[in-house]
């Protein structure tokens, strides 16, 4: 029934529920979701309140009740699943709205961060997703509702869960800061491409940001999206007043701008924290009779990754292809020796090159083909935020790809044939992604442009038969060699030209297959290349170390006025300086340096970079001169939204096994790395999100502090014990739950009577630097490299 009125006619959430609960007494650290078997009366109260000011769909409160996150004695979690959907039915059975009213079960983060970035395993939080979400279903919810999600890894293991175990309408909203991004780096069009590659319901935005705020988001996900959006801002920015949290936007300011929200095309409202019953009525009665915009298809063709988005159709895209063991003795005995680390350094390469997309293929005899790509794909996704191809014909090792990438893939590919169109469309269907069509089927490939476009056709049909639309298809009219098929490139032109022309289609090319057995291959490739983009090519398979094939590249994109001012083409050709011969001393092996190794990720060759840096080099002189350097360049455009969090931690991560070995040297010698003074860390009383502050500890160690890391759900007075008995200068202190800030006022005001010495130093979702201020910290963190900054400046 809700997918029916669903983008035609404007729906209302309810708004906030833990800090409503918080006013009715909800204590520092208590689980809001045990208020559903403690006080069900005050649950159904605040339920009935939100549909009596008019909300259409209800949460359910659960945001937190998945396996991972709530844990008593006193209750299971299916006891509180069928107790919070029991109280939102019951609830408009008193208000007379019994059957009117949708109960959306409400499922938030599990507080942790996925690997390769954290510890939590892709499948284990799928597991966890899973669990409530059929407890939910079988409890009688009408929708799952997942919101507050910060990294795509999470939404789509939760996405997943909900699809393949319910048969219910998702509903999916991530969490985005004002510079449009999630935690973990996702940008605007990479979340949409994900969550329709997933075919939820609905997507959008929530918590975070107020409704002012989240305008320029929200314009930037209207203009990608061709689902039903929605829009649930906090009522502005929290404050601290008597002891408790309050939010500075009134009902009235809040209905008007949410008014401007629906206006601008919104078809589900609703608010987040601080909002009230008050702030629903407010805008239920200012939005009602704004008529709603219809949801429209674009058609914007989307590769992405966690943190990027690349977009064929406008110019055209490289796609590397050096990660493919074909003709490629050396890549084919990295696989065998498993040398994850020289895949790695061939797709950061390509991507320094020039590539927008990296071809992925790791097929060889006595291979297991689908364990070898899911690891390949996870650590390439580690170190290089570039879109990936998943390029296999093992059907195993495409989905095993499929299931465990973050973000919308490119798969390289189906066939006209009916068996590949069987196989490929359905996991197509079930994941999302970019498929290439390649234009042969049963009876081989055509010799003709019209045979050609034909069986592109057959492709595009059946792949609507499963939903997938169009756009999600890019066509490879097929390079045949002219060595052997003389008329074979003015085929694949004009095969080119009418899939642009007539089926309005992208289009992709292997191509240097053109010159196969031909000698100085370069030349014919170069000119091929550029008469293929003349003729509508979105997207070229191609070595991007090929000066040739850049040149043609470049070139094209400045004479067709591609290229704004010929930008792209003077930055490369002005001026050609020599690249400086590597330094012996920095030199490591293969030529990776030790700094470039850490920028990277590459934890294997940052080891031996290290291991060849001590043969003229002190352990000491290498921290100062190598490694924190590295470190500082890579915090630099961490904070200039250069470089991502998945980049960030990798870093870190060759930074630590780059300095294991330099300890062990120094531990033999007896020499003595300095440490700069100890923090202690903790996640507050109540909040058991340690995402946040995991990050800082890993930075902090990395900068040459001691970290004492209480973990999460840390009570006052252990924190301000361990600061006493320890003489500890610096403590700092995470929360991400608005529930839980009072805890975090609480703590401080303990350290300032007993160890009025300790600085401290806060940060979390909930928090700003106003709010910092008004409970008494020293120092707000905005991201994970302004507290070390900090620590920095204390010691």
């Amino acid at each position: 029934m809700i997918r029916e009125r669903l983008g035609r006619e404007l729906l209302f959430f309810d708004g906030g529920m833990g800090t409503v609960l918080q006013e009715k007494g909800l204590q520092p650290g208590e689980l809001p979701e045990l208020w559903n078997i403690t006080h069900p009366e005050e649950i159904r109260g605040i339920h009935r309140r939100y549909m009596e000011a008019g909300s259409d769909i209800v949460l359910t409160n659960t945001f937190g009740a998945n396996s991972l996150k709530f844990h008593h004695d006193s209750c299971s979690l299916e006891e509180i699943v069928n107790a919070a959907v029991g109280h939102v039915k019951a609830a408009a059975e008193q208000c007379g709205r019994a059957g009117r009213v949708y109960t959306a079960l409400d499922v938030g983060p599990t507080g942790k961060l996925l690997k390769p970035m954290g510890d939590l395993d892709f499948e284990s939080a799928y597991e966890a997703f899973r669990e409530v979400m059929v407890l939910g279903e079988k409890a009688g919810a009408d929708l799952i509702h997942i919101e507050t999600m910060s990294d795509t890894y999470e939404l789509k293991a939760a996405v997943l869960a909900a699809r393949e175990n319910t048969s219910l309408p998702v509903f999916a909203t991530a969490i985005f800061d004002e510079r449009g991004k999630l935690l973990t780096g996702a940008d605007v069009p990479s979340v949409v491409a994900l969550l329709e590659g997933l075919r939820v319901d609905a997507l959008g935005i929530n918590c975070g940001l107020g409704p002012e705020q989240m305008l320029p988001v929200l314009e930037d996900i209207l203009k990608y999206s061709s689902l039903p959006v929605i829009v649930k801002p906090n009522a502005g920015l929290p404050k601290q007043r008597d002891g408790q949290t309050v939010y500075d936007v009134t009902p009235g300011d809040f209905a008007g701008v949410m008014a401007q929200i629906v206006e601008m095309g919104a078809a589900a409202v609703g608010g987040c924290c601080g909002t009230t019953p008050e702030h629903i009525r407010a805008m239920t009665e200012r939005c009602r009779k704004i008529p709603v915009t219809p949801v429209k298809e674009k058609e914007f063709t989307v590769v992405s990754s966690y943190g990027a988005s690349v977009f064929l159709g406008t110019g055209s895209k490289i796609i590397g292809e050096r990660i493919n063991p074909t003709g490629k003795k050396r890549f084919k005995q990295a696989l065998k020796e498993h040398d994850i680390d020289y895949i790695l350094r061939e797709g950061i390469a390509q991507e320094e090159r020039g590539a927008h997309i990296l071809d992925v293929n790791v097929g060889l005899p006595d291979i297991d083909e689908p364990a070898l790509m899911k690891e390949t794909v996870s650590s390439l996704q580690s170190v290089t935020n570039l879109p990936l191809q998943i390029d296999t014909v093992d059907p195993v090792a495409m989905e095993a790809a499929l299931r465990i990438y973050n973000g919308k893939a490119m798969v390289n590919s189906v066939s006209g044939k009916q068996e590949s169109m069987d196989m490929v469309f359905p996991l197509i269907a079930r994941y999302g992604g970019v498929v290439i069509g390649l234009t042969l089927d049963e009876n081989g490939i055509p010799e003709d442009p019209e045979g050609r476009v034909r069986i592109a056709e057959r492709i595009i049909n059946e792949g609507a038969k499963y939903g997938i639309k169009k756009k999600d298809i890019v066509i490879d009219a097929l390079a045949m060699t002219i060595s052997s098929e003389p008329e074979g490139a003015k085929v694949t032109l004009e095969t080119l030209r009418r899939l642009r022309d007539e089926l309005g289609v992208c289009t992709v090319l292997g191509v240097s297959n053109i010159s196969f057995g031909l000698p100085r291959r370069p030349v014919v490739n170069a000119a091929f290349y550029t008469m293929a983009m003349m003729n509508g090519l979105s997207a070229g398979i191609i070595n991007p170390a090929s000066e040739d094939m850049m040149k043609a590249w470049y070139a094209y994109h400045a004479l067709m006025n591609l290229d704004s001012n010929c930008e792209r083409y003077i930055e490369k050709y002005a001026s050609s300086p020599e690249v400086p011969a590597l330094a012996a001393s920095a030199a490591g092996v293969g030529g990776v340096t030790l700094d470039s190794a850490i920028e990277k990720g590459l934890r294997d060759d940052a080891r031996l970079a290290t291991e060849s840096l001590m043969q003229s080099e002190a352990p000491l002189d290498i921290i100062n001169t190598h490694l924190i350097p590295a470190l500082n360049r890579v915090g630099d455009g961490f904070e200039k939204g250069t470089v991502f969090l998945p980049q960030l931690l990798m870093s870190a991560e060759a930074a630590k096994a780059a300095f294991a070995v330099l300890k062990d040297q120094m531990d033999k010698s007896g020499e003595v790395q300095e440490k700069k003074g100890t923090v202690v860390l903790a996640t507050v009383k109540g909040d058991i999100h340690d995402i946040g502050k995991n990050i800082v500890k890993v930075l902090l160690e990395n900068y040459s502090f001691d970290v004492i890391d209480l973990g999460k759900d840390v009570p006052p007075e252990t924190i301000a014990d361990t600061v006493v008995e320890k003489k500890i200068r610096l403590a700092g202190l995470s929360a991400l739950m608005t529930t839980t800030v009072v805890s975090m006022e609480e703590t401080i005001r303990l350290l300032r009577e007993k160890a009025p010495w300790c600085k401290v130093m806060v940060g979390g979702a909930v928090l700003n630097q106003e709010y910092a201020d008004m409970i008494g910290a020293d120092f707000y963190g905005k991201d994970a490299m302004q507290s070390v900054h900090y620590a920095q400046k204390i010691f």
